[in-house]
C-alpha cells in the first residue's frame, strides 16, 4: 500500500556533487546541487579533497533545498542518503549527516543505491511524460558505470553487461585531458563535435561477447593516434579538434548503441530506459531519438537536471522503498562497491 503523504529529505554525495533534494511523494519539491570546482585544478576528482568539500558545503546545501521546498524539517517524514557505489569518504559523509539529521528528529532512514537512482529517476513526476513499464532495459552511463540491466521491478534488477575497464564517462574525460580540455571534458568534447566530421578518423570499436563492453582499447588507440600524428605536426590537435571530438564521440557512442541493440533483441525488451551525466551527451541523445523512430523501441531519456548526481534520484527511490517498508538502520555501512 503506497504511503499517503511523505516528505522525504534525499542526500547525494557519492562522488563530487554535494546535492540535497525534498519530495513530496514522487514530486520534487526542490533539488539544489554544490559543485566541486577545486577538481578541475588536477583534470580530475581528487577523492580526498571531494570529502572534505562536502563537509563544508552539505549544511548550506541542506538548507537550501528545505527552504526552496518552502518546507520546516519538521515535517519531513524520512531521510534518504546514498549509501553506494561511490568514493567511500564522500558517502561517509553525506551518511553520517543523513544518520545524526535521522536521529535528531526520529525519523526513518532510507539507504539507496546510487545507480537504480539514475534509473528510478523517470517516476518523478513530470507533466505529460509517462513512466516506464516494467520490465525494461536500463542503460546506466556515467564517469564510473556502463551497465546495461535488466529491470523487473523498483529494486529487482539483474546486471546483463558491464564495463570490463573503463567507463564510457571516464574515456570521454580521459581522451578530452590527452587533448588539453579542461575537466569534465565530456560537455565540451560534445559541444565541440558539433562542428565536426564524424567520420574524419576511424577508430576501433572493440568486439565482446555477451553484453560487456570496453573503454580501454579506444583510449590506446587515440592517444597512439594523437601522439603519432603531433610528431609530424605539432599543430595537429588545435588545426583538428573539431573533427577529432566528432570522431572520437562518434565511436565512444556507437560501442554502446551496440550493446544496447543486441540486448534489447536478445532479452526481448522494447523500453530503454538511460540514465547518468553521459545520458546529457547531445549525440547520444540524437542516435537513440533516431533509433527509435526506425524500431518499435520506447526511449526514456531523462530530463537534463537528472542527468548528472542529483539527490531527487535518491528521494524516489526511498520513495519506492517507503512504499515496500525497506527502511535502513543506523548500523548500515556505507560501501564504495555497493551491488544491486
Amino acid at each position: 500500500m503506497l504511503p499517503t503523504s511523505e516528505y522525504i529529505l534525499a542526500i547525494e554525495s557519492s562522488c563530487d556533487d554535494t546535492a540535497a533534494a525534498v519530495l513530496h511523494n514522487q514530486t520534487v519539491l526542490s533539488n539544489c546541487i554544490a559543485n566541486q570546482a577545486i577538481h578541475e585544478a588536477y583534470g580530475g576528482v581528487v577523492p580526498e579533497l571531494a570529502s572534505r568539500a562536502h563537509q563544508s558545503k552539505i549544511v548550506p546545501v541542506v538548507q537550501r533545498a528545505l527552504a526552496e521546498a518552502n518546507i520546516d524539517k519538521k515535517q519531513l517524514t524520512a531521510i534518504a542518503y546514498t549509501q553506494g557505489p561511490g568514493l567511500l569518504g564522500s558517502l561517509l559523509v553525506g551518511g553520517s549527516f543523513a544518520k545524526s539529521l535521522a536521529l535528531a528528529l526520529n525519523l526513518p532512514l532510507v539507504p539507496v543505491h546510487h545507480m537504480q537512482g539514475h534509473l528510478l529517476v523517470h517516476f518523478i513526476n513530470q507533466e505529460g511524460i509517462p513512466f516506464p513499464k516494467f520490465p525494461f532495459l536500463g542503460v546506466t552511463l556515467s564517469g564510473g558505470h556502463t551497465q546495461l540491466i535488466k529491470v523487473n521491478d523498483y529494486f529487482e534488477m539483474e546486471l546483463l553487461g558491464t564495463t570490463l575497464d573503463d567507463a564510457i564517462g571516464e574515456a570521454f574525460d580521459k581522451c578530452g585531458k590527452r587533448m588539453g580540455l579542461p575537466y569534465p571534458a565530456g560537455p565540451h568534447i560534445d559541444r565541440l563535435a558539433q562542428e565536426g566530421n564524424p567520420h574524419a578518423f576511424s577508430f576501433p570499436i572493440p568486439k565482446l561477447e555477451g553484453y560487456q563492453v570496453s573503454y580501454s582499447g579506444i583510449k590506446t588507440a587515440f592517444t597512439n593516434f594523437l601522439q603519432r600524428n603531433l610528431n609530424k605536426n605539432p599543430n595537429f590537435i588545435s588545426e583538428h579538434l573539431n573533427d577529432l571530438c566528432a570522431s572520437l564521440q562518434y565511436t565512444l557512442i556507437q560501442i554502446i548503441l551496440g550493446k544496447i541493440e543486441q540486448a534489447a533483441t536478445k532479452e526481448g525488451l522494447h523500453q530503454i530506459v538511460i540514465g547518468g551525466g553521459v545520458a546529457a551527451n547531445s549525440e547520444l541523445r540524437k542516435q537513440l531519438t533516431q533509433k527509435a523512430r526506425n524500431t518499435q523501441w520506447d526511449i526514456f531519456l531523462p530530463p537534463l537536471k537528472y542527468t548528472t548526481d542529483n539527490a531527487a534520484m535518491i528521494g524516489i527511490s526511498a520513495y519506492f522503498k517507503l512504499t515496500q517498508n525497506k527502511k535502513g538502520k543506523l548500523s548500515d555501512t556505507s560501501n564504495a562497491r555497493l551491488k544491486f
